[in-house]
């Protein structure tokens, strides 16, 4: 399995070997974007088509389209634990939301 992505947009791709044709679909969406080809040009070709073709639907539904990632998510944790972490904040003078970001990228980045 291989990735691919297009304006923002990431799919995971494999390869049919029956029926010898590449098939993908963008992830991270509640909608379902698919797309195929028989070469990298035509996948890479059919993946634009596929999200361009969304896009329209959605502007002519009057409606934003999905995005895959928007920045913002829920973290549930323990009400004690919150506590701690909004006076961490308060101290390092920051908001609750930039200390969370700060505290998410050094722990990905060791």
């Amino acid at each position: 399995m291989t990735t691919m992505s297009y304006k923002g947009y990431q799919a995971v791709v494999e390869y049919d070997e029956d029926a010898e044709i590449f098939h993908g679909e963008v992830t991270d969406l509640r909608d379902v974007i698919t797309f195929q080809g028989k070469s990298v040009a035509e996948l890479k070709k059919a993946l634009a088509g596929s999200i361009e073709d969304y896009l329209a639907f959605c502007k002519e539904r009057g409606e934003e389209p999905e995005r895959p990632f928007s920045g913002q998510f829920v973290v549930r944790t323990d009400p004690a634990l919150h506590k701690d972490v909004s006076t961490a904040a308060r101290r390092a003078g920051v908001s609750l939301n930039k200390f969370v970001a700060s505290a998410l990228e050094k722990a990905i980045r060791r």
